[in-house]
């Protein structure tokens, strides 16, 4: 077996993936993929069928970086043909001072938006009903899902095509660097690279521990319901748009129209509480069932239905909500990144973002908001805003 590598990735979900195909892209048999547990395996953050995709958000920190994320997924979509993005419109709803943010941030990259109000919704999307009178709506077209179960074995497919060697069941046990080496210790034996990054969501601290590092993360259960509506011809591609709810007292929904399931998708965003990956539970949380479902029947009742099931992930958050990329402290040959519960719809772009940052020490995306060493991640958990 071999031993040694040009670059090492922990982590092959969904972010981890796309950075062994971004390296692979350049150095595709001196690349190390390794992953704890089976590839693709449900404990983690990227197992699913589908993720939201879109230009919208809050801050033009990431409306800086949504329209090259298109163009990531774009270049492994031709490579593989497969289709991997799927565009529905996207309706993002909540207080006119709440959507402001958004509408600036999307101005700011030249990003098209409407305005509709309620009786504009209505008119195109039937499905909705009741909709409150202090709501408003921005409408992006460009919004959708991202195949996310699919996009993550595509770049390994595709990582291992270009000669990557990936190990999964191979758990870290030790980092240690030497010199101008990086030195993983794993279940499988040692392995020795120049370049490392850490793509292991929950577990980032876990893997850093050996090095003494330790970022302020809090992990949680999150959870998804699939509804069985016998209106699906309503939900399907095409049919219906993806669409974020934030409510006047800061609790935060969003839905899928049906993909891999014959049924619709929801969630109530940071539902859960603080747990760690490895004390999680795989049981759904009854109490944001009903309340999810309550708030649906008002205002989409089509969408809902006999429960199919609930599928629990992890989020990893930082303080402030937003992504680490960033070097390692003291060890400026190991990156690491942290998508805090909204990174799949980047996951390919900050793949590419990381091998860049591995292979050159430097990359000419607008990632200086992301630092480890910002100020807000000495702050309390507090990620208010949809991402």
């Amino acid at each position: 077996m071999k031993r040694n590598y040009k670059y090492i990735v922990i982590g092959c979900g969904g972010i981890g993936s796309a950075a062994l195909y971004w390296l692979s892209r350049q150095n595709g048999g001196e690349t190390l993929g390794l992953e704890q547990f089976e590839l693709g395996h449900p404990r983690g953050e990227s197992d699913d069928h589908s993720r939201i995709i879109r230009l919208s958000y809050h801050s033009p920190v990431y409306t800086a970086l949504t329209p090259k994320a298109y163009a990531a997924w774009k270049t492994v979509e031709e490579e593989s043909g497969t289709q991997l993005v799927f565009k529905t419109g996207g309706l993002d709803f909540g207080t006119p001072k709440f959507l402001a943010d958004f509408a600036d941030a999307m101005d700011s990259a030249s990003i098209p938006y409407e305005w509709l109000t309620n009786k504009e919704v209505s008119n195109r999307w039937p499905q909705f009903e009741n909709l409150p009178e202090w709501i408003s709506c921005l409408y992006q077209a460009d919004a959708g899902l991202v195949a996310a179960r699919k996009a993550t074995s595509t770049h390994i497919d595709l990582a291992r095509r270009r000669g990557a060697t990936i190990m999964d069941n191979t758990p870290v046990k030790n980092i240690r660097f030497n010199g101008d080496k990086v030195h993983v210790e794993t279940s499988n034996g040692e392995f020795i690279a120049d370049r490392l990054i850490v793509a292991s969501g929950p577990w980032t601290n876990q893997v850093l521990s050996s090095v003494d590092i330790s970022l302020p993360l809090t992990v949680t259960q999150e959870q998804v319901t699939y509804y069985k509506t016998p209106y699906l011809s309503e939900f399907e591609l095409g049919q219906f748009p993806i669409w974020l709810w934030q409510t006047r007292g800061g609790v935060f929904y969003y839905g899928i129209p049906a993909y891999g399931e014959k049924a619709t998708k929801a969630s109530r965003h940071l539902s859960g509480k603080p747990i760690t990956a490895d004390t999680r539970t795989f049981e759904p949380n009854e109490y944001v069932i009903r309340r999810l479902s309550q708030m649906i029947e008002k205002h989409i009742p089509h969408f809902v239905g006999p429960v199919l099931y609930t599928k629990t992930c992890l989020y990893t958050l930082t303080p402030d909500g937003d992504f680490i990329i960033d070097t390692v402290p003291g060890h400026p040959n190991a990156v690491v990144i942290v998508g805090s519960g909204h990174a799949f719809k980047f996951a390919s772009l900050l793949g590419k973002i990381s091998s860049e940052l591995a292979v050159d020490g430097k990359t000419s995306y607008p990632i200086q908001s992301f630092s480890v060493r910002r100020r807000s991640l000495k702050k309390p958990v507090s990620p208010a805003q949809p991402r």
